[in-house]
């Protein structure tokens, strides 16, 4: 098999940078159902830029390489070791290339193997089959979708929805409660895999295992079939939508999944995925690890190429902004939730190891009035030992929230970018000392790259290339104010309505 490591280093490239076609007529439908000029077209026209810039550069479609996952079926005497061996390199070289971000860290010293490779990454789930070919499958689901993942011990209560039992109806509720307490911090709108029975290992494996079918088959089990149906109709009804901003799109795609159980446990088990639905496949030769055939390549290709980002005019008095740090205070209080803000000049990246450095110790650089970007961008360093952005787009940012309003105070910043909005602490901080929270478009890493023109320096490298502070020189870097200085908060207006509508389905639908 001597091109086996050339396919497979195929394979992890077009997964990371060129999404399924059944992926893009998924989104493409999404966009159509959205009326001009609102958040959700504004969000969804810039998703769909992404996809051709990362089409064009060849790059990250999302800067959050993920956890890997590689679903790999042999014919029976083909050596599985020679391909595992093949995938780690593989990795590594997608991973010095810039087409991944280093991902795999150690959980105990928080050090970054750099190279996407150590104990448990990647994952490789191997089978044997009676075919006479190698069927190579990988999955980039990244941690913004993982951490939206859950599982249900049935019968249990849930909120807006009252008890689930142990049965389909049961089952029909856990799914659109799964939906509902994505909200945006998933990268909606959004894709899921459920697992029904197993134990709480095999059932998460199971949903997961949903995610590598297509969004366009039919389930064979008449029963599920209705249930994929019932839940693609009626989660679009809750009003989440794009990046939580509210819309007539909040799922993309729902497939579903049986094994058996025993008799005292009954779970139902979500896997999550975001828009950004990095999944391709191929068949492999076993004699040569030559590329036979791709998989996922039915239908309608979609290239998006004469999309262009439409602006968000749509509500009340919305309005642009533009800023440059350093930002006054005044000119923070002047901002509302709705107003759209462009940022011109420098912002600093931070994410958790930052956040959680900035509680005990000084900055590096001088944060009053600045701006932090939660982000982990993708960076590569040319010859002269510059550094270059191949992927940028904004990280989840409910994980700083035990941080956030403190450093905002602590060193007068005063203004965070992200992704799927913050909790009451942060806003509270934000109407005490005047600050605002910019939700940018999650998983659209070239479309922000792109606004990225040069690094200026870096601090912290310590901690590794997604969690250093980068200084960042941006222009027309675009985002939404979706919490400001006034106690407003978009997420948790639309968490609230979006309960409201989640009740209506709480009487049982399935006998």
């Amino acid at each position: 098999m001597e091109k086996i490591l050339d396919s497979l280093y195929e394979l992890v490239v077009e997964t990371s940078t060129k999404l399924p076609k059944d992926v893009r007529r998924a989104i493409a439908k999404a966009k159509l159902s959205e009326s001009a000029g609102t958040r959700a077209a504004m969000s969804l026209a810039t998703i769909t830029n992404n996809i051709k810039m990362a089409d064009e550069n060849v790059s990250p479609i999302c800067q959050d390489t993920g956890l890997p996952t590689f679903k790999i079926k042999t014919p029976v005497g083909v050596n599985q070791l020679k391909i595992k061996d093949a995938i780690y390199k593989a990795m590594a070289e997608a991973t010095k290339h810039g087409k991944l971000r280093p991902n795999s860290v150690d959980s105990l010293t928080g050090d970054n193997s750099g190279d996407n490779l150590g104990p448990g990454t990647p994952v490789i789930k191997f089978e044997q089959w009676e075919e006479d070919y190698i069927d190579a499958r990988l999955i980039l689901k990244g941690g913004g979708c993982e951490n939206k993942n859950i599982q249900y011990s049935l019968p249990t209560e849930l909120e807006g929805l009252g008890r689930a039992g142990r049965d389909l109806d049961g089952i029909r509720k856990c799914i659109m409660h799964s939906v509902y307490q994505a909200q945006g911090q998933g990268c909606s709108a959004g894709f899921i895999g459920v697992g029904i029975g197993g134990d709480r290992t095999s059932g998460y494996e199971l949903a997961k295992e949903q995610l590598f079918r297509s969004n366009d088959d039919i389930n064979p089990v008449e029963e599920l079939r209705q249930l994929e149906e019932y839940v693609m109709e009626n989660a679009n009804k809750l009003g989440i939508g794009t990046m939580g901003f509210g819309g007539e799109t909040t799922l993309l795609g729902c497939k579903v999944g049986v094994m058996n159980r025993i008799p005292a446990s009954f779970f139902v088990s979500v896997a999550y995925n975001c828009w950004a639905f990095r999944r391709l496949g191929m068949k492999i030769n076993p004699e040569t690890g030559e590329i036979m055939e791709w998989l996922y390549q039915d239908g309608d290709m979609i290239d998006f190429k004469d999309e262009q980002v439409e602006e968000a005019t749509e509500k009340n008095d919305s309005r642009e902004v533009v800023l440059t740090a350093p930002i006054t205070e005044e000119q923070i209080r002047e901002l509302k939730v709705g107003d759209v803000v462009r940022i011109t000049g420098r912002m600093y990246t931070g994410r958790d190891a930052i956040h959680k450095y900035l509680m005990d110790n000084d900055a590096p650089v001088d944060l009053n009035g600045q701006i932090i970007y939660h982000c982990g961008p993708v960076m590569m360093k040319d010859e002269d030992g510059n550094w270059h952005v191949k992927a940028a787009g904004p990280t989840t940012s409910i994980r700083e929230e035990p941080y956030q309003g403190d450093i905002m105070k602590k060193f007068g910043v005063r203004a965070v970018i992200g992704k799927g909005g913050m909790g009451a602490k942060t806003l509270a901080a934000l109407k005490e000392h005047g600050g605002v929270y910019l939700n940018a478009i999650g998983g659209a890493a070239q479309y922000y790259a792109d606004c990225i023109k040069g690094v200026d320096g870096v601090d912290l490298m310590k901690f590794g290339i997604p969690e250093a502070m980068w200084h960042l020189n941006v222009e027309d870097f675009t985002a939404v104010v979706t919490m400001d200085s006034h106690g407003n908060s978009l997420h948790e207006d639309v968490e609230k309505t979006s309960l409201e509508k989640l009740e209506q389905f709480k009487e049982p639908v399935f006998k």
